[in-house]
């Protein structure tokens, strides 16, 4: 939860030891799936920024999480405030010429800590399914390839979550330690 400028709330964190990390064949098929997404990284603040973004964002949220969820100014903030903003970084994911996804990020030598991923909601019809995880993988992906040690990713507190224990080498922190033992996560949940 953002409180401020370098003030995070500790909640149940996950994240991905990248030298235990190895696709599995669900991975492989998002991956198939969303082989015309591209990534591009971007330093922040985010000198393309327009409006739509702000509007893409804040139709996924008030979509995905309910009214209000994020705001586009809050959006705007964290692409182009670094006063305001604790990340570093955006990833932009294009097909063909078109921009369809972000994610705000926060980039060290080490790690790589996947936040706020806003996409456009496609119909049950669209050539492409699974946007919003094959955008997490091939930012996963992007990481172990610039030999980072773990990705983070986010939180682990809502059973919508769960998809995230797919992964390989994925850890929790218990608020003392991090641990591997994905059947207590669970049963945490």
């Amino acid at each position: 939860t953002r409180l401020g400028k370098g003030i995070m709330d500790q909640t149940r964190s996950i994240r991905i030891d990248l030298s235990q990390f190895e696709l599995s064949s669900e991975n492989r098929r998002v991956l198939r799936k969303t082989e015309n997404i591209l990534l591009q990284k971007f330093p922040l603040p985010y000198t393309h920024y327009d409006w739509a973004i702000g509007k893409l964002g804040k139709n996924f949220y008030d979509t995905k999480f309910g009214s209000g969820t994020f705001s586009a100014n809050k959006l705007k903030e964290l692409m182009t405030s670094p006063e305001k903003s604790s990340f570093n970084m955006v990833l932009a994911y294009t097909m063909e010429t078109k921009t369809i996804g972000y994610s705000i990020t926060y980039e060290t030598s080490e790690l790589l800590h996947y936040c706020y991923p806003f996409y456009q909601i496609t119909n049950i019809q669209s050539p492409v399914s699974n946007i919003g995880l094959g955008m997490m993988l091939k930012a996963i992906l992007f990481a172990k390839e610039q030999s980072k040690k773990y990705v983070y990713l986010g939180s682990f507190q809502r059973p919508t979550d769960t998809y995230k224990l797919q992964f390989t080498g994925l850890e929790w922190f218990d608020g003392k330690e991090w641990r591997q033992d994905l059947e207590e996560l669970k049963n945490i949940l």
